[in-house]
């Protein structure tokens, strides 16, 4: 896996934390199922751009903070 897919799956789980939110109440925020953010945490799937922002919006951060290369 490499490092930049590994800080970005970092990046969501921890701001997920940060609102003390469940994979599963996260999923039910976005609409998606449990397991589709599960997979977005383990770098094994590669979501969408509406569900990039619609993550965002629920854990109030932006796209560059969650999901962007720093470089």
């Amino acid at each position: 896996m490499k490092m930049v897919t590994l800080m970005k799956n970092i990046k969501l789980k921890m701001a997920r934390a940060e609102h003390d939110l469940s994979q599963e109440e996260l999923a039910k925020r976005v609409g998606v199922s449990r397991q589709t953010i599960g997979l977005i945490e383990l770098g094994k799937y590669n979501p969408t751009l509406s569900l990039c922002k619609a993550i965002c919006k629920a854990l109030s951060k932006t796209l560059d903070e969650l999901f962007w290369d720093d470089d």
